[in-house]
């Protein structure tokens, strides 16, 4: 029987991933830190493969994984036609609007902004909804600089500290959406992993009131 396969977001995401499944007797995956693209779990029951966040609903939706770990911030710039069983304990934070302190009050006063992001639609939607006319700069990496080289009058980007924004004289003013990890999975391996996935939810399910009960 071939392995269970979950496509994971290549860094953090994909350490804290392991390690739930880990916390919740699903599987052990033996990783090295090195430049492995696949993992298979100690049993064979579960393989994980480490790809690029944004391209995490494209395996799942295209068949090459049966489910997947992504963050809602993913799912809610797509919006991707997944089901999503499960929210998972990690994987916290923010999509927000950053500037300079010096724009901070005025910002929305602004006729016209300059939006520098990773996320167009989720931006373009709440300044739309806001009245206002903004310019979609859409970025890849290094939002922060944008505002620096007077490229862009303000960011919206993903948060979780805050102490990236500080660092380049940033101050978060607005929260767009919160985020957290969550499961994905395509109707059809739903429908047809049906006692696995619901055997992975009640290990998750499990494991979570395990912490709380511990607190």
């Amino acid at each position: 029987m071939n392995p269970f396969t979950i496509a994971l977001p290549a860094g953090r995401l994909a350490e804290e991933s392991m390690a739930f499944f880990r916390e919740c007797g699903l599987a052990d995956f033996q990783f090295t830190g090195g430049r492995e693209l696949s993992l298979c779990d100690t049993t064979g029951t579960y393989r994980v493969i480490f790809v690029r966040s944004q391209d995490v609903p494209t395996y799942v939706i295209q068949g090459g994984a049966d489910a997947g770990i992504t963050g809602r911030d993913v799912l809610a710039e797509r919006g991707y036609d997944l089901v999503v069983p499960a929210d998972l304990p990690f994987g916290y934070c923010r999509l927000s609007i950053a500037c300079s302190e010096s724009l901070v009050a005025t910002l929305y006063q602004k006729k016209h902004l300059r939006i520098a992001t990773k996320y167009p639609r989720l931006a373009a939607d709440f300044f739309f909804k806001k009245g206002m006319s903004c310019e979609i700069i859409k970025l890849h990496g290094s939002i922060e600089i944008a505002p620096i080289l007077n490229l862009s009058d303000c960011i919206v980007d993903l948060v979780s500290t805050g102490q990236t924004l500080l660092a380049n004289g940033l101050k978060e003013i607005d929260v767009i959406l919160e985020s957290r990890a969550v499961l994905v999975t395509n109707r059809s391996v739903y429908a047809r992993e049906t006692k696995l996935i619901r055997n992975m939810l009640m290990a998750f399910k499990n494991t979570i009131r395990a912490r709380q009960e511990s607190h």
